[in-house]
């Protein structure tokens, strides 16, 4: 049941309107929001759309982290893990299937009588795991080697990879127990253990939906009113024919794809959806065609879905021939996200041939919510930049967006991005304490680059062997059992998707800190080596004090105060340049050990705080443990105008050009949309970006005053979303100094 009284509904002689149900659905999800905050305390992550158990089911945990942060976690009380080690921790596909069966028969079933999807997540598999992998399991040297540089290892990443849910969706769960069973049969012993994981997520979540939909049938019995009567015994009707069956509507599509996606959530922390308009067009044709369904109606169920899993899905782009699959559909989803006003990660495509209306309409709803919904995505360089990885152009036209800034194959391609990144001043850091340590005649920044240059391989290199060790151990440890389901090998071959069960092998690997970087080079280059305002030593002495004292400060503003990356045509821009490229061709120059493909991009996720506290003072003016600069934008205050223009032209110069992103975070005034012509300035802007060369625009509209009052008292503003990076959040729901970085974005940009 919803968690909020709503009276309105107590009259059973009057229809109920989609609006007034996307109110009350909507003041329900605020509701839960607030219980999270109070319970969890700060979350500088996805929504997620997580409700959280009945308070007489829970469990409240407290943690420490390994970084030392405090953690949150919320279990079920009657639930608990049964271990296969002697650790006390569950390896192997077998256990961790069985483990997290047991957690969805276990799991609270949710039904709210206004929506017209049922189900909800509350609490996550990975809270539970108290031993992440075998003490026995040996790692070598490589974890000395990713501390020295700091690095975001993947070791035993999970998910970042997209499903095909149109496997699913053909199958239903029952064909896919059945293809779990066939494909049993034909493999020997040593694949049983994988086969008995598979089908014990399968059978997990027909249990979770076969309760739910007992559920919704005895709410039915006993409501009154009898739109919400008849709603409740559909919703029953439909979950119980789901157990089984693949999907015969547009609403029971979305009904299925709902409970993959918050299975998928709570397994693994997965969000990947893909190409949702693709998906839902078969089914959307049919009931129109067969007079069984409206636009409203189809726009109120894909709503339901959004407000249920904060999942990445693309909007628009092309086919495998090229022609733009932006339909009807395409319209109705982004329509649904503007109906529900929550926190959602809908993707519109931006492109040669690419239906322009999307975007318009996409910049529209940005003015019009201030929600940080939709992001814009440069669909042509995507598909172009990962042809360039020997993938044949029709293959490459079906990647697909589905995560905070990156796409994947869906059901082909196993990538892990987002979940390696390298510091570039953490890099630095480290070469420019080696380069110092010896004595010299003279010093250069020429020289600094080359002992730059080869850290930087060094820092390449450890993470490819950590790709290699996780595609090793990985599917040992914790596979990924969820989004096996959905792809093209797997079940067939009887491997794990991170062992050699899909096609391609793609691993991203993200640079972070790019404007600290080139900044830190260009200040030294202008203020050390041409101006001669500072010797080397004295830069040394400065960044190991942390600008101490008052010649410190001077120093520091004098560092800080050259023309920065971003402002056009300085040194720092062309540093930036510089730093991309010869981090593409490291990257590029060869594959793993093992000889898989790496992606080079740009992003830093929300690792600017963490990687800022375990870095010095660097070059350009920024303090130790401060955060780095965010992605591949310029950092606030770049140029005093803050020009949108520039930073456009800045980031499409770096993009990294294999298929993976290079985002730009934009934040605007809202007043711009209500200038005449405002919204086709800022469509142009996105259009320009992505005609330079850009592969994705993550953009808030945010009223300044009103973000500061937020950041002071956050209570005030309950109900205020903002995109923080790749993903979008309730602003209330973010950590002090998550708050900041954003305060300090729209102050310096917006």
């Amino acid at each position: 049941m919803a968690t909020v009284e709503r009276n309105r509904v107590r009259d059973t002689e009057r229809v109920l309107t989609y609006e007034e149900r996307y109110d009350a659905l909507r003041e329900t999800k605020l509701a839960q929001t607030l219980e999270k905050q109070r319970v969890i305390g700060a979350m500088d992550h996805d929504d997620w759309g997580q409700i959280l158990p009945p308070e007489d089911q829970r469990q409240i945990v407290q943690s420490i982290s390994g970084s030392g942060m405090p953690i949150t976690d919320v279990l079920l009380k009657d639930f608990a893990i049964t271990p296969n080690h002697p650790s006390g921790g569950f390896f192997g596909p077998k256990a961790v299937g069985e483990n997290f069966r047991g957690l969805m028969e276990a799991h609270p079933v949710y039904v709210d009588p206004l929506g017209s999807l049922a189900g909800a997540y509350m609490v996550n598999f990975s809270s539970y795991i108290e031993v992440h992998q075998p003490p026995e399991l040996g790692f070598g040297d490589l974890p000395a080697r990713v501390r020295q540089y700091d690095l975001v290892a993947p070791f035993f990443g999970q998910q970042h990879f997209c499903q095909d849910m149109a496997i699913g969706l053909e199958l239903g769960y029952g064909g896919l127990l059945l293809k779990i069973r066939t494909y049993r049969r034909q493999h020997g012993a040593d694949k049983q253990d994988f086969y008995d994981g598979l089908e014990a997520v399968v059978l997990g979540l027909q249990n979770w939906i076969g309760r739910t939909a007992e559920a919704a049938r005895a709410m039915a019995a006993k409501e009154e009113h009898p739109q919400l009567r008849r709603n409740l015994e559909e919703m029953a009707e439909m979950n119980a024919w789901l157990v089984d069956h693949p999907p015969r509507t547009f609403r029971e599509a979305c009904q299925w794809i709902l409970w993959y996606l918050i299975m998928a959530r709570m397994y693994n922390g997965s969000g990947s959806c893909g190409r949702l308009d693709v998906l839902l067009t078969p089914f959307y044709e049919r009931d129109v065609a067969a007079g069984i369904l409206t636009d409203e109606e189809a726009a109120f169920h894909v709503a339901n879905l959004l407000l249920r899993d904060t999942t990445y899905l693309q909007l628009g782009g092309p086919d495998a021939s090229g022609q733009d699959v932006t339909n009807r559909v395409s319209y109705l989803i982004l329509e649904a996200a503007h109906k529900m006003c929550i926190a959602t990660n809908v993707g519109v495509s931006v492109g040669p041939g690419v239906d322009p209306g999307l975007l318009r309409r996409g910049v529209e709803i940005q003015f019009e919510d201030k929600a940080g919904t939709p992001k814009f995505l440069g669909i042509h360089n995507i598909v172009e930049g990962f042809a360039r990885n020997d993938i044949p152009l029709e293959t490459a036209r079906l990647r697909a967006y589905a995560g905070c800034h990156w796409f994947a194959l869906p059901g082909r391609e196993y990538c892990l991005n987002d979940c390696a990144k390298i510091n570039l001043a953490k890099v630095f850091e480290v070469a420019f304490n080696d380069y110092m340590a010896a004595p010299r005649a003279a010093r250069s920044v020429a020289d600094l680059w080359e002992h730059y240059v080869a850290h930087l391989r060094s820092a390449v290199a450890t993470m490819a062997e950590v790709f290699d060790f996780h595609v090793q151990h990985k599917h040992e440890v914790f596979p990924e059992l969820a989004l096996d389901l959905c792809c093209y090998g797997p079940i067939e071959k009887g491997l794990d998707a991170s062992a050699g069960g899909v096609e391609y092998y793609n691993f991203g690997i993200d640079a972070a800190a790019l404007a600290t970087t080139a900044d830190s080079f260009a200040a030294i280059e202008q203020r050390v080596e041409r101006e001669g305002r500072l010797s080397w030593e004295e830069l040394h002495a400065h960044l190991q004090a942390d600008w101490a004292g008052a010649e410190g400060e001077r120093a520091r503003l004098m560092m800080r105060n050259i023309p920065r990356y971003g402002s056009g045509g300085s040194r720092a821009d062309a540093w930036a340049v510089r730093l991309t490229e010869t981090f593409v061709d490291l990257v590029k120059e060869k594959p793993t050990p093992d000889g898989y493909n790496m992606i080079p991009g740009h992003f830093s996720w929300a690792n600017t705080i963490p990687m800022g506290k375990n870095l010095g003072a660097t070059p350009n003016g920024r303090h130790a443990g401060a955060p780095i600069s965010h992605g591949a934008n310029p950092d606030p205050g770049f140029r005093q105008d803050g020009a949108p223009s520039a930073m456009a032209a800045a980031i499409a110069g770096v993009q990294c050009g294999y298929g993976n992103s290079s985002p730009m975070q934009l934040e605007l005034d809202p007043g711009l949309g209500k200038d005449e012509g405002g919204v086709d300035t800022v469509a142009d802007l996105i259009r320009t970006h992505m005609d330079l060369g850009g592969t994705q625009i993550n953009l808030n509209v945010m009223d300044a005053a009103k973000v500061l009052a937020a950041h002071e008292d956050p209570s005030k503003y309950p109900d205020l979303i903002v995109r923080v990076t790749g993903f979008s959040a309730y602003f209330a729901s973010l950590s002090p100094e998550f708050r900041q970085l954003v305060v300090d974005r729209i102050i310096a940009e917006g």
